[in-house]
């Protein structure tokens, strides 16, 4: 089978040398020195220098069998959409802020399979609930979610495996989240609490908009939130930078020149927040499901604390996020899933087959998902 994986980042990265150990695969992407980076840890890796918004990129993906989506989100729907057209089956981590359900109906026209936001949260926690939705009647699902570097280093404390521009629009975009069977939207950052974890210590958690699509698919649980989890008092720098109009996307004049706020921000913390080639971070991952179980209320927490790889030199956040994603790959690689459409991860974890797959997948590769149940 040949693969494309559009995008060579930290987490592209992952995805092509994770799957380059049984497929034919090429990576593109428009940066030149991340397609260097990759070929220097596997040169049997096809590259191609490309802008992926080119009109010619349909053309690039006639001999390929199947397609990962590794994008920026800024340009992730309008990828996939065509990706889509060019009738590709295709594996979707952009986390593009469009709904990704809209492209089903072309999906499957195209008669073609889109699994789509399959990396950590959202990802693995959309499989998670899906599994339990088949099997009990939740009444409550919360997901704690982050990504943090283990030195903790003034102001930001933060670093990130991705674009800055994506990690802004965490803070900047309205979140909902359904309590008693209502969507409710609050700003981001907003519910602000302070959260204990083993080994880790206190975390600050906040509202995201980090449900997308479950809160289509799965509209009939009537208690649903994600929340952010950062280091105590990143919260209040980033508040500072919004109202300061850091993050404001309509351009400004400056000294004659046309400048984004937003863009400009992207720019500085950029090298802030980027995170270094072998820099120590980790992942965390709380998720709490409650409900009735033939008869009787049980609550599953499953947790996740993944470090950085000393030994392939992978972020935990590339790992976390990018072999969920190659889990998929192989998935419909082996045919275990072939329905016709696009497909958020809480529609493939309704399979128990395909949810045990994505498990044992990940803990072969030691990420590791540790599962308590508490019967009151």
């Amino acid at each position: 089978m040949k693969i494309a994986v559009l995008g060579a980042g930290m987490v592209g990265r992952a995805i092509a040398l994770d799957l380059a150990k049984e497929f034919e695969l090429t990576s593109m992407d428009a940066s030149s020195t991340s397609l260097e980076l990759l070929q220097s840890k596997n040169n049997n890796i096809q590259t191609l220098c490309t802008d992926l918004r080119n009109e010619n990129f349909l053309s690039l993906l006639k001999d390929f069998d199947l397609v990962v989506n590794a994008v920026p989100g800024f340009m992730g729907y309008k990828t996939l959409e065509k990706v889509i057209l060019a009738g590709k089956n295709v594996v979707d981590i952009s986390f593009f802020p469009e709904n990704a359900l809209d492209l089903n109906g072309l999906a499957k026209e195209k008669n073609i399979t889109a699994i789509v936001d399959c990396g950590v949260a959202p990802g693995m926690s959309n499989l998670i609930l899906g599994y339990h939705n088949e099997r009990m009647q939740i009444e409550n699902f919360d997901c704690m979610v982050g990504g943090l570097p283990k030195k903790r280093t003034k102001p930001f404390e933060y670093k990130a495996p991705f674009s800055p521009i994506d990690v802004i629009e965490e803070y900047t975009r309205p979140a909902r989240y359904i309590e008693n069977g209502s969507i409710v939207t609050k700003p981001a950052l907003s519910d602000a609490e302070l959260v204990d974890f083993k080994d880790i210590g206190t975390l600050e958690s906040f509202n995201t908009d980090g449900l997308r699509s479950i809160l289509f698919t799965m509209g009939h649980i009537p208690n649903m939130k994600e929340k952010t989890l950062r280091y105590p008092g990143h919260i209040n720098i980033m508040k500072a930078l919004i109202m300061g109009g850091f993050f404001d996307e309509d351009k400004i004049n400056l000294k004659g020149n046309e400048v984004s706020p937003l863009e400009f921000s992207s720019a500085i913390l950029f090298k802030q927040w980027k995170l270094g080639a072998e820099e120590e971070e980790f992942t965390v991952m709380k998720i709490t499901i409650t409900g009735q179980e033939q008869g009787v209320k049980k609550t599953y927490t499953y947790d996740l604390y993944d470090e950085y790889d000393h030994e392939t030199k992978t972020s935990s956040m590339a790992r976390t996020t990018g072999y969920t994603c190659t889990a998929a790959v192989h998935l419909l690689s082996k045919g275990l899933f072939n329905k016709k459409g696009v497909f958020p991860p809480e529609l493939i974890g309704s399979d128990e087959t395909c949810f045990r797959f994505i498990l044992d997948y990940l803990e072969e590769r030691k990420v590791v998902y540790k599962v308590t149940v508490n019967v009151t």
